[in-house]
């Protein structure tokens, strides 16, 4: 009996001391994945940016993906750009990942994302404190593709930069900062603009989403500000739709505003009104809506100069 028993721990501690080892096993393919996933999002990241600085539009379209190329060459025929040359006009230039720490490489699907923390430096002066940026990309044809940065100011969470400077990484593992799984969809390609247009909206603690001729899609969250409409307004009917709602808290009465602008590129002629929905102080505003508005022959010839 006692031979059984020494047998029956022998058997034990045999299979335990393989359980482990193939969990470490695992946990070094693991990391050896992220290691191999971060080095490859980074190089695609330092890539575009060298094409940024170089002002190199087949490198740059070579690492961009499409979706987004697609998003900024609408833009920029919005705007009654430059294309390509517009590409590379940007109010701050890319920052280098030199001093920042990795604290996150995710993947889901085609889409992946880092995230950094450190003294994110757009090199424009000052001294940079710690804040995130987040860096989101997706796999298209044979390889990682960049798509966007988001730069998250910790200023007004000076909570959240102290647990991450103590290395506790809750705030960064929220819905916010994980790789969706879906690829966005490719906008319609718009030609370029005859007037340049903007949506603006005013929305204290609520979401307003609006769309512009089925084509220039929106979204507002507690903000007052104004994007610029794909494919710009057009001469005669012109259809929107909006929703609103409230954000989670929200228990306000504020009044929501919503508009549309043609903007000449004329000195001396100012921007014309051409929609508005809005309610007053207590006001409920409309869950969903559609309407139209029109650009006649006398306010073309009025933004344009003629």
């Amino acid at each position: 009996m006692e031979s059984v028993k020494r047998m029956q721990l022998i058997l034990l501690t045999a299979m335990a001391l393989l359980t482990l080892g193939g969990s470490n096993q695992l946990c070094a393919q693991a990391v050896s994945r992220d290691a191999a996933l971060s080095q490859s999002l980074q190089d695609v990241y330092l890539y575009w940016r060298k094409a940024m600085a170089a002002k190199s539009y087949n490198a740059w379209k070579q690492v961009t993906a499409s979706h987004r190329r697609v998003s900024i060459q609408n833009r920029i025929f919005s705007e009654k750009g430059v294309f390509p040359t517009d590409i590379f006009k940007l109010p701050t230039a890319p920052p280098a990942l030199t001093g920042l720490k990795l604290l996150r490489v995710r993947s889901k699907g085609a889409t992946a994302k880092l995230v950094y923390f450190g003294k994110v430096d757009f090199g424009v002066g000052g001294k940079p404190t710690d804040n995130l940026l987040v860096l989101s990309f997706i796999y298209e044809g044979r390889g990682w593709k960049y798509d966007t940065a988001e730069f998250v100011n910790l200023e007004n969470l000076k909570d959240v930069r102290a647990q991450l400077q103590a290395e506790n990484l809750a705030y960064v593992d929220g819905v916010a900062f994980l790789p969706t799984g879906v690829k966005p969809p490719q906008p319609i390609l718009v030609q370029r603009a005859k007037y340049i247009t903007k949506v603006y909206s005013y929305c204290p603690g609520r979401e307003v989403r609006v769309a512009v001729n089925s084509i220039s899609k929106h979204r507002f969250q507690d903000t007052q500000q104004a994007e610029v409409v794909m494919g710009g307004a057009r001469d005669g009917r012109n259809e929107i739709w909006y929703a609103i709602k409230d954000l989670p808290g929200y228990q306000g009465d504020d009044p929501i505003t919503i508009r549309v602008y043609l903007f000449s590129q004329i000195p001396g002629v100012q921007p014309i009104k051409v929609y508005q929905y809005q309610t007053k102080k207590g006001e409920e505003p409309k869950a969903e809506g559609s309407d139209e508005f029109q650009v006649d022959v006398a306010t073309g010839a009025k933004i344009l100069g003629r």
